[in-house]
């Protein structure tokens, strides 16, 4: 249905081994879909990315989280250490973190992702 990956790479962890393959997303053009492989062809995650060489957005305050504009490794990293929680449905994450908002104050934020891109700050 998605024609041919953009990109196949072959990527190992430790002892194992498993796919990388990335599709374009029309809807998104500074996007992917990457959807990691098992030996034996099993889905072991599938999530929208940003695309190699495509700038994520400026992510600094709890204002700059808006709903679609931002991956769950992009704002994992702007607000750094963020803990991973399980989500409520296998295409949901929720990463839990401390944030500034623009006057400094910082927050106690959980956000929500679905297919890896925001959805909501609860």
């Amino acid at each position: 249905m998605l024609g041919e990956p953009e990109t196949d790479e072959p990527r190992r962890v430790g002892d194992l081994d498993f796919r990388a393959l990335r599709w374009p997303v029309p809807l998104w053009p500074d996007l992917r879909l990457k959807v990691l492989i098992a030996p034996g062809g099993a889905v072991w995650n599938e999530w929208l990315v940003r695309a190699p060489g495509r700038p994520g957005p400026g992510l600094r305050t709890v204002e700059d989280l808006l709903p679609w504009t931002c991956t769950v490794d992009e704002v994992a990293r702007a607000f750094a250490p963020a803990r991973p929680m399980e989500g409520s449905a296998p295409t949901r994450w929720r990463l839990a973190f401390t944030a500034p908002d623009r006057a400094g104050k910082r927050h106690e934020v959980i956000a929500e992702f679905t297919w890896g891109l925001l959805q909501r700050l609860p």
